[in-house]
């Protein structure tokens, strides 16, 4: 009898999230049954989450719903009562707001997750076994192939560089400019954000513990997560929602750097099934695996994209501006997971943003309050 079996009951932090609401309704119909804990976040969720929030509002009344905080000890033990599973979603998830709010994102990230694994050491618990969300961001740049040094993983880009429009990663060895490659698990783990160390924080924590204390425990570096049912009004992340909500209101789009950058984007379902594959393998225990497509799409590519797929037709404008602590590039090799767990995503980019925009289409248009948080930035240096 295969070990996934024996655990019925689910605890999913940070479960009226994007992604954990979503995971929480499709293990429901797996005949899970999931106990959510969520702090119900107003950037997310709104000032009323009973009428603003469509994640929340999709799982009321088919979860066990815990309003409360990883940063507690007490939320957390009345959480994990009689729990045989965790997946550890909650997370303070903004690139680059964690640059101005290091404490926030430390004592989120990191030291909820350490109550937590207190929790596990020291206490008698029913865990069993612990799935970790981790992040493309612990990769920071990409892998790259130069032609003189093979192999290499560049480091942070500079501002000196960027201001001129350079904004091509070099090889850290000649300086040379390189061939993007996908990123493999095995690659150099160096985040260039606060938010990517703490993600690297969380996997390694929940790793060794989980390890040392007996409890199986899988790691998912996400890439770039979307679909229907995603934050339209947090300015801070996701840049489909950011940029369907400013073409929603009629706002042009500030292109970052020269709009070649690029990104792995994964439909929500494609992530959700991965992680349950985890969840239900043994296989996967003690494991971390990418969770992507294993294709790049550019900035500008996505922009045309939405505004096609919503027929409005607004200015793109190509800056040239960027964020400190944003990478260039980062794509998933998959080949781990499809080898091991046959992870196979079946949501390609065009058929996802064509769910997502429908969808959008039947919201209600949300205020643009990404000017804010690019203000924000400004005055903290970030945003050039």
């Amino acid at each position: 009898m295969e070990f996934y079996k024996k655990m019925r009951n689910i605890l999913i932090t940070g479960g009226a999230g994007f992604i954990g609401s979503n995971m929480a309704l499709q293990l429901i119909k797996k005949g899970y049954k999931i106990t959510v804990l969520d702090n119900l976040s107003p950037q997310i969720h709104g000032e009323n989450p009973e009428f603003s929030s469509p994640l929340f509002q999709s799982i009321k009344g088919k979860v066990n719903f815990i309003e409360g905080t990883v940063t507690s000890n007490e939320d957390w033990q009345k959480a994990l009562k009689d729990q045989d599973v965790v997946i550890h979603l909650a997370a303070e998830t903004g690139t680059g707001q964690s640059m101005y709010q290091v404490q926030k994102y430390v004592d989120v990230n990191i030291g909820g997750t350490a109550i937590f694994l207190d929790i596990l050491a020291n206490t008698e618990h029913s865990i069993k076994k612990v799935i970790i969300a981790s992040s493309r961001a612990i990769y920071g740049e990409g892998k790259y192939q130069c032609p003189d040094h093979g192999t290499v993983f560049p480091v942070e880009r500079l501002d000196s560089e960027m201001s001129k429009g350079d904004f091509d990663c070099k090889c850290p060895i000649c300086c040379e400019k390189l061939e993007l490659l996908p990123t493999t698990e095995d690659s150099k783990i160096h985040p260039t954000s606060v938010y990517g160390i703490t993600k690297q924080n969380q996997e390694q924590m929940v790793l060794t513990v989980c390890k040392s204390i007996g409890i199986a425990a899988v790691g998912y570096r996400y890439q770039n997560v979307y679909g229907p049912g995603q934050s339209l009004t947090n300015p801070y992340t996701g840049i489909l929602s950011i940029f369907s909500t400013r073409i929603k209101n009629g706002n042009d789009i500030n292109i970052f750097e020269d709009g070649k950058e690029t990104r792995d984007f994964v439909y929500i379902d494609d992530v959700v099934n991965a992680t349950i594959l985890g969840l239900e393998n043994d296989e996967a225990n003690g494991q971390v695996y990418n969770v992507g497509t294993g294709e790049a799409t550019n900035v500008l590519a996505v922009a045309q994209l939405l505004c096609k797929n919503y027929g409005i037709d607004i200015n793109l404008i190509i800056s040239g501006n960027y964020r400190l602590g944003d990478i260039r590039h980062n794509f998933a090799d998959i080949t781990k997971i499809r080898q091991q767990l046959g992870f196979e995503p079946i949501w390609t980019f065009e058929k996802g943003i064509s769910a997502f925009t429908q969808w959008v289409n039947l919201q209600t248009i949300t205020e643009d309050k990404y000017e804010h948080s690019i203000q924000e930035m400004k005055k903290k240096g970030l945003y050039k």
